[in-house]
């Protein structure tokens, strides 16, 4: 039964861990790009967005569909850093030890 122990205490230690990373992930900012830096779209490592930034050169209002591409470019873009940041915070949540494809613990 000693065992049994042992693996309680480690799950509770490794639901603790995932409470400080998914803090983390909420404090932490990342910024996507496009249209050379004139857009920006600004999220935390949950996704959220947080701010975007439009130059005023970009606003045409005869054109607005190259507007709507680059803030899908930018949202994109920093999407894809956020989930690259999350990899990251799980592959040193677990030792490096490699999880099923798709596999996502709760809450992320």
């Amino acid at each position: 039964m000693k065992n049994i122990g042992q693996m309680m205490k480690q799950a509770q230690q490794m639901q603790e861990k995932m409470q400080e990373m998914q803090e983390r992930l909420a404090d932490h900012e990342v910024t996507g790009y496009s249209g050379g830096g004139m857009l920006t779209v600004t999220m935390n490592g949950k996704g959220e967005v947080r701010r975007v930034k439009i130059d005023p050169k970009l606003v045409d209002p005869e054109d607005v569909e190259v507007l709507e591409d680059l803030m899908l470019a930018a949202c994109n873009d920093a999407k894809s850093k956020v989930e690259q940041y999350s990899q990251e915070q799980m592959q040193e949540l677990t030792g490096g030890m490699q999880l099923p494809p798709g596999f996502k613990f709760p809450g992320m």
